[in-house]
C-alpha cells in the first residue's frame, strides 16, 4: 500500500513545496523539465495531439494547473526515511540493469530531451538538447523498476554534481595561456601594452580601462582588476604597502567579528549564508571543496555585519566567484580542478583578502539592490522594460500578449549581474568591460541584459504560452559560449547605450 501511495506522490502531496520551480533567484541548477508540472490522471496533455490547447497567458496557466497536495503523516514519514533497499525491487532484473538505473534515472539523452517543449526551430531545439546534457547532475531519485516502465520516486539522498564539460575560465580557443594555441601577434602586442601600463611608476588607469575594455589577457588580470575596482592605487610604489595594510585589517575583522556568527543576533545570517555556500555553482568542483566553502563564508559574514543596511542577501554569494577564480588564476593554471589547500597558507590568506575588498568595491556601486525592499532592483527591471520597448516593440508587446512580467526573468538577472544566466568563464570576460566602463555595473549592465535579451529575439517570438515562455528566459543555452560570443553581446550593448543615451530618466534618478 505504501508503494502505491508512493507511486501517486507527486500528484497528492501537500507538505513539500511546489513542484514549479521559483521564477527567480533561485539558488539551484534548473529542475529535469519533467519535474515542474503534474497532471491528474485524466488531463495529462497529449504531446502528440496538435489540436491540444496550451495555456496561453499566466491567468490561463494558472487556472489549469493544479499544485495542491495531500499526503498523510505515514506517507510523509514514509518519503522522509531511509531510501528503498535493492531487495524491494521486482526480481528477475539483473543486478547490472538496476545500477545503471540508478547512475542514470532520467534515462537517456533523447529521453530528456523528448520532454523539452517544442519550439519548431531545430536549431534552438539542438542548443537546449546541449545545454540539457551539460546541465544534468544525479537525480535524488530512488528508482523503482518494473517489466512496463520505469518510476521515479523522490528519496532523500546526497546528490554529486557532474563535472562540467566546458572549462572554467575558457574555451581552448577563448585562451591565451599554457595549454592553448600560440598567442597571435595581435594578442602579443595587447599583453605588452598591458605590461608597459601596469609598469610605470603612475599607472594611466584611464588608459587601462580603454584597453580592458575589450577584454584583459590572463596573465595580467588579477592586478588589473585590482586597479580598476580602486583596490590598489595607481603609484606602483604604494601598492605593497596598501596590500599589506588592507590584507591585515580584513583578517583583523576576521578576528574581531567571526566568532559573532552564533550570536542570537546573528545565527541568521551565517546560516543562510551556510546554506548558499554550497549552492554557488555546484557543477564546478572548485567550490565544492571545504576550504574554499570556508573562505566564502568568512568574506560573506564580515562583509554582511560590516553593512547593517542590506546585511547578507541571496545572490551576493555568487558576487564571490569570479574574484576568487582571477586571483586562485595568479598562482594556478588548472584552477578548475586544483586542491586550494595545497596551496601555501598565505597565499590563500591573500587571495581570501582581496576578494573581500574587491567584491565590497563592486557592492559598494550597487548596495541599494539589496538593501530591504530591494528597490534598485525593482527600478532596474523597470528600466529594462521601457528600454525594451523602444528597442524592440515585437518583443515588449508579445510579453504583454501573455501576461509574461519582466520582473518574472530579470530580477535574477539584477541579482546576480546574468551570472545565473552565462557560464562563469563569460562572466569574467563580461567584468573585464564592466570594470573598465564607468558605472560598469550599475549602469552599462541594463544595456548589456537589453542586449541578451535581443539576442534571444526569434525564440521568444516563437513561443506562444506563458509557461513556455519562462521556460525558455530560465533556461537559456548559453552553456558554449565563449569571448566571441561575450564581445558581440558588449558590441551590441554599447550600440544600444548611445542610441538609447536619454533612456529611462527614471533609472538616472
Amino acid at each position: 500500500m505504501a508503494t502505491d501511495n508512493r507511486v501517486h506522490f507527486w500528484r497528492r502531496s501537500a507538505k513539500v513545496p511546489g513542484s514549479v520551480q521559483p521564477v527567480y533567484g533561485a539558488q539551484h541548477p534548473p529542475l529535469d523539465p519533467r519535474l515542474r508540472r503534474t497532471y491528474p490522471k485524466d488531463t495529462k496533455p497529449k504531446f502528440n495531439n496538435l489540436k491540444a490547447k496550451k495555456a496561453s497567458s499566466f491567468h490561463e496557466f494558472a487556472r489549469s494547473t493544479n499544485d495542491a497536495w495531500d499526503i498523510d503523516e505515514e506517507e510523509d514519514e514514509d518519503f522522509l526515511g531511509t531510501p528503498a533497499q535493492t531487495s524491494s525491487l521486482p526480481s528477475g532484473l539483473p543486478s547490472s540493469s538496476i545500477q545503471n538505473q540508478l547512475q542514470n534515472p532520467l534515462g537517456d539523452t533523447e529521453d530528456r530531451v523528448s520532454h523539452l517543449p517544442s519550439t519548431g526551430d531545430p536549431d534552438l531545439q539542438h542548443a537546449w538538447k546541449e545545454d540539457v546534457n551539460s546541465r544534468v547532475v544525479k537525480s535524488t531519485s530512488d528508482v523503482h523498476l518494473n517489466t512496463s516502465s520505469v518510476r521515479s520516486t523522490l528519496q532523500k539522498q546526497p546528490s554529486l554534481p557532474v563535472r562540467p564539460i566546458i572549462p572554467l575560465v575558457a574555451r581552448m580557443s577563448d585562451q591565451n595561456a599554457s595549454g592553448a594555441p600560440p598567442m597571435t601577434v595581435r594578442e602579443k602586442n595587447r599583453l605588452d601594452k598591458f605590461k608597459q601600463l601596469l609598469a610605470s611608476p603612475n599607472t594611466d588607469l584611464e588608459e587601462l580601462r580603454k584597453h580592458s575594455w575589450s577584454g584583459i589577457p590572463r596573465e595580467v588580470r588579477p592586478i588589473t582588476w585590482r586597479l580598476l575596482s580602486g583596490y590598489l592605487p595607481a603609484n606602483k610604489e604604494r601598492r605593497e604597502l596598501v596590500l599589506r595594510r588592507k590584507r591585515e585589517e580584513y583578517f583583523g575583522f576576521i578576528e574581531q567579528y567571526y566568532h559573532s556568527r552564533t550570536d542570537e543576533h546573528y545565527k541568521d545570517t551565517y546560516r543562510q549564508i551556510h546554506i548558499d555556500i554550497p549552492r554557488t555553482n555546484p557543477l564546478i568542483p572548485l567550490f565544492q571543496q571545504p576550504v574554499v566553502q570556508e573562505v566564502f563564508e568568512r568574506i560573506l559574514f564580515i562583509w554582511a555585519i560590516r553593512h547593517p543596511a542590506s546585511g547578507y542577501v541571496q545572490g551576493i554569494n555568487d558576487l564571490v566567484t569570479p574574484f576568487f577564480v582571477v586571483f586562485l588564476s595568479e598562482f594556478v593554471k588548472d584552477v578548475e580542478n586544483f586542491e586550494v589547500a595545497a596551496l601555501p597558507l598565505d597565499t590563500q590568506r591573500n587571495i581570501e583578502a582581496d576578494s573581500f575588498w574587491c567584491m565590497s568595491k563592486l557592492l559598494d556601486g550597487i548596495q541599494d539592490n539589496y538593501t530591504f525592499a530591494q528597490p534598485g532592483i525593482q527600478n532596474k527591471v523597470k528600466a529594462l522594460e521601457e528600454l525594451v520597448s523602444r528597442i524592440d516593440e515585437d518583443i515588449h508587446n508579445h510579453f504583454k500578449r501573455y501576461e509574461v512580467e519582466y520582473l518574472q526573468f530579470a530580477f535574477r538577472w539584477m541579482n546576480n549581474l546574468l551570472m545565473r544566466e552565462l557560464p562563469l568563464r563569460c562572466t569574467i570576460r563580461l567584468w573585464d568591460t564592466y570594470q573598465a566602463e564607468a558605472e560598469g555595473f550599475s549602469h552599462f549592465h541594463l544595456y548589456v541584459c537589453s542586449a541578451f535579451l535581443i539576442e534571444w529575439r526569434k525564440e521568444i517570438l516563437s513561443m506562444v504560452d506563458f509557461q513556455g515562455l519562462l521556460m525558455l528566459l530560465q533556461n537559456l543555452p548559453t552553456i558554449h559560449w565563449g569571448n566571441e560570443e561575450v564581445g558581440l553581446l558588449l558590441a551590441e550593448a554599447y550600440r544600444l547605450k548611445y542610441m538609447f543615451a536619454d533612456a529611462p530618466s527614471h533609472y538616472k534618478r
